[in-house]
């Protein structure tokens, strides 16, 4: 009876053994006998004991490779220490078994010596410029090389460029000079848009007084202009209406000689006597003279007589 619980128990713990699990996004490459049988993906499976072998348990995840600082020589004899990090994963479980003894040294030294391949047909500017193109061309590289290993490259960035000590610092003093540089011509156009922004505001407030005085003596002007067109106007209705009051000609001869006056007050030099007026001055002086009417002078004393002698006497 002994013996056959014993013998029960061994064939569970075996069956139980031959049952695998296979994880997700993972899976199993299965031998039997030592030649590749079949390729597991997740789940349950039945294995058979001692003449099938799980030869290799692949992950499908995505993985990245961080290589170590390698000794870059460019084209300009600049070495520098460049590492990279490349992005990959496995697709094809059996080729990445049996395509190469160490699939993932083999990933590093070929990215390794693609970088170096890259970089040395670079000068030391462009190297540190063109990080995209060197990242594009890695992984296009690496993708094509390791597509008969099962292992698909996404993506390869160049982490670190550091280059030698001595050019670290040539490159900062070229920064150094590159931003004093930029902050002196900054200084420079902001004091020129200056001086050219008070220029302009020196030109419109000229423009601005000019057309200023320019509207002050046209309206100047104008008013003068309203002003004597006033005063001609009144004086036209003045004789307008002069004329409606039927004045005769001594008044309008009376008129003549205000405005003689007027034109002799202070400002004139020369007044021309129109011969009308001439005329009718005369005939007044001729008239007062005929009539006493108008005199206004006293006249003058008459001189006394000399008494007469008697010449009988003397």
């Amino acid at each position: 009876m002994i013996p056959l619980i014993i013998a029960a128990v061994i064939v569970v713990i075996l069956l139980i053994a031959c049952i695998k699990i296979v994880p997700q996004a993972t899976e199993y490459v299965i031998e039997f006998l030592g030649k590749y049988q079949k390729t597991w993906s997740a789940g349950i499976h039945w294995k058979w004991p001692i003449i099938q072998v799980v030869a290799k348990k692949v992950t499908l995840k995505e993985q990245v490779l961080d290589s170590p600082p390698q000794p870059v020589i460019t084209k300009d004899n600049v070495t520098m220490q460049i590492d990279t990090v490349i992005f990959y994963a496995i697709y094809d479980s059996k080729l990445y078994c049996y395509g190469a003894v160490n699939p993932i040294s083999a990933l590093g030294n070929l990215a390794a010596t693609t970088l170096r391949n890259l970089v040395g047909e670079l000068e030391l500017d462009d190297t540190l410029t063109s990080r995209d193109t060197i990242n594009g061309k890695m992984t296009e590289i690496l993708d094509e090389a390791t597509d008969k290993w099962g292992i698909k490259v996404h993506r390869v960035e160049l982490k670190n460029i550091i280059p030698p000590a001595e050019i670290q610092n040539a490159m900062e003093k070229q920064m150094k000079a590159e931003r004093d540089r930029r902050e002196t011509l900054l200084e420079a156009e902001g004091h020129k848009a200056a001086v050219i922004t008070r220029a302009e505001g020196d030109k419109q407030a000229m423009i601005l007084a000019a057309e200023g005085e320019r509207d002050a003596r046209i309206a100047r002007a104008e008013g003068e202009a309203k002003a004597i067109f006033l005063a001609k106007k009144a004086e036209a209705d003045g004789l307008a209406a002069l004329k409606e009051a039927g004045a005769d000609s001594a008044v309008i001869e009376l008129k003549k000689f205000e405005a003689l006056i007027a034109m002799s007050n202070g400002r004139a030099s020369k007044i021309i006597v129109p011969t009308d007026v001439v005329n009718m001055t005369k005939s007044n002086v001729m008239f007062s003279e005929t009539s006493g009417l108008g005199d206004v002078t006293d006249p003058a004393p008459e001189e006394p007589k000399k008494p007469k002698t008697d010449p009988c006497c003397d």
